[in-house]
């Protein structure tokens, strides 16, 4: 089976990616970072002519080739996936997720040598390497609406979007014919449907369950979660092998990542080069020109500083780092960062509320079972402050839920042994159902982020003090969730249901969004309506630092739309000579 999913994918595998920018210093563009929103830049802009850096802080991933984890089963790794003592003092506050294991412990990023201040609680989870996060990702791909884009507005919380959903809605579909998104469409206003490949399918439970809730709950639904898992063949990549294994890294290039996906059709372009081990330290500001003319860089390996110069820049280090970024790059115009004349910058961080739900056991499906390990579960989308008749006044925004049910482990009678413990061991246990929520954050301007000249990274840059936390909006939306979670379970049949608030910080959901918020007015706002610094029309920022609002759902399909979007308008403003 490995060797069909890298017949199928041989294209893809050993690309040969340029790795010499010694040989130029000056290009058409520059891309700081290769994850979603990067990888995407990337392409775009090579395939639009562009001959184009990209500026990566770890190493190179190529796609299958450094994916050394991707067939391993917990028997054959040490401590069976569990870390080791060297790599919690190495992982010390990302261990925290839950999620970092020896099976994906190399591809997130080194908490030791990489430190950040918790002025207030916050897991800040990173991945340094080709790919970025791409390569972790829950690959959960959702449509804004304009629910979303017009929410500020109305409420008035943070500033307005200089969008809207028509301005959005055809990037949406030309990114999703690429990708690949797979789902089953609706027609909810609040949550537009997407161009889609063929939907997985729900189990007999689940099946089961979204019976019972849509029949008794008006105005709920409950499908298939909508994800960036093919499942069929599309454009050279495998279709999905249900082995949910993905965050190690897929060889069958079934999800999305940039390694499988966006930077080979870039590399494929000769218009592509990827600089790995390089901190980019700031960006080089003209104030003659009025425009950002190139990028310092640290070598994270020699120490060396070296700086690229291109007419120009994607700043796509991911929510957090690109605002470090941009912090950084100061000069006489931009005293207090680039492009930060509003005072914004930094400001407004928003990640969504998460861990809160029910979960409880299903009865009547003992003969029953499902097929492979499906990476993807059930999602209600959000149903709560859509219209006159949902809304609510103990909150305002919205939730949605993801979920799945599963058969657990059977546990083994400790007085059983040989034939008996091995087959009691081999029979599936009991049935469960969970639904978790995931909640909208407002846009606090006192959510924010500084930079730390104290604290020191280990090639002498400041660091970040993160300082945000999640306010009384988002308790009572959790408190609401859980218990719509608990009647919705208890009314579809599900027994010994339990509600559960497992409270945490901002930063646990890794959908951190906001400091360099686009907005209509420079004053108030870092970017415009096509993701432009205002006062540096040639520097752009698509990533999740440009989120004027959360919405509830996952956002890295509007920064793939966004980018595509933005890249698209560059590189026309660039022909036009008006950047």
């Amino acid at each position: 089976m490995v060797k069909l999913g890298i017949e199928i994918n041989a294209t893809f595998i050993m690309a040969n990616f340029n790795i010499d920018a010694k040989k130029e210093m000056t290009y058409d563009a520059i891309v700081i970072g290769s994850g979603i929103s990067g990888g995407w830049a990337a392409k775009e802009l090579c395939e639009k002519g562009l001959k184009t850096l990209v500026l990566e802080r770890g190493p190179i991933v190529e796609h299958v080739v450094d994916y050394p984890t991707m067939n391993l089963d917990p028997w054959d790794m040490e401590l069976r996936g569990g870390l080791t003592p060297d790599q919690k003092e190495k992982h010390y506050k990302g261990i925290r997720s839950g999620w970092i294991g020896t099976d994906t412990e190399h591809f997130w990023a080194d908490d030791a040598a990489n430190p950040y201040t918790e002025e207030k609680p916050f897991l800040w989870l990173r991945g340094h390497q080709m790919g970025g996060k791409s390569l972790l990702w829950g690959k959960q791909t959702y449509r804004w609406s304009d629910l979303d884009f017009e929410a500020n507005a109305k409420d008035g919380h943070g500033v307005d979007w200089p969008i809207r959903y028509k301005d959005i809605e055809p990037w949406y579909t030309y990114v999703e014919k690429f990708a690949g998104i797979s789902g089953e469409a609706l027609g909810l206003p609040q949550l537009p449907d997407s161009h889609f490949l063929p939907p997985m399918e729900l189990n007999c439970v689940e099946k089961h369950v979204k019976g019972r809730i849509e029949e008794q709950f008006a105005g709920r639904n409950m499908i298939i979660g909508r994800v960036a898992h093919l499942t069929q063949p599309h454009n050279g990549r495998g279709q999905c092998q249900n082995r949910n294994r993905c965050s190690r890294g897929c060889p069958y290039g079934a999800y999305f990542s940039s390694n499988a996906v966006t930077l080979p059709p870039a590399n494929a372009t000769g218009n592509l080069t990827i600089r790995p081990y390089s901190i980019v330290q700031s960006l080089i500001y003209d104030e003659a020109k009025g425009k950002a003319t190139g990028v310092r860089i640290i070598d994270s390996e020699t120490n060396e500083a070296i700086e690229y110069s291109a007419k120009i820049i994607f700043v796509n280090a991911s929510t957090l780092s690109t605002t470090q970024i941009l912090m950084n790059s100061k000069s006489k115009r931009f005293e207090n960062g680039l492009g930060n004349d509003s005072g914004e910058l930094g400001h407004n961080l928003m990640d969504h509320t998460y861990r809160v739900g029910a979960i409880g056991k299903v009865e009547g499906f003992e003969d029953k079972y499902y097929k492979g390990r499906r990476p993807n579960g059930i999602y209600i989308p959000r149903y709560v402050n859509i219209d006159k008749k949902s809304k609510s006044d103990k909150f305002l925004r919205g939730f949605g839920y993801q979920g799945g049910a599963y058969r657990g482990g059977n546990p083994a009678n400790i007085e059983a042994f040989g034939a008996e413990y091995k087959d009691s061991i081999l029979k599936p246990g009991g049935w469960e159902m969970f639904i978790t929520g995931f909640a909208e954050c407002l846009p606090y301007h006192d959510n924010k982020i500084s930079l730390n000249s104290d604290v020191l990274d280990k090639w002498g840059q400041p660091t970040l003090t993160i300082d945000a936390e999640f306010k009384a909006n988002e308790k009572a939306l959790n408190k609401q969730i859980q218990e719509d979670a608990v009647e919705m379970l208890t009314k579809a049949g599900v027994k010994d249901v339990l509600g559960f608030d497992n409270e945490h910080p901002p930063g646990y959901g890794v959908h951190e969004m906001g400091t360099a918020r686009m907005g209509r007015d420079p004053k108030t706002s870092v970017l415009n309506e096509f993701n432009q610094v205002h006062a540096a029309k040639n520097v752009f920022v698509t990533d999740g630092a440009c989120m004027t609002s959360s919405s509830c759902v996952n956002p890295s399909l509007t920064y793939m739309a966004l980018t595509a979007r933005a890249a698209n308008y560059a590189v026309s403003e660039l022909k036009k000579l008006n950047i």
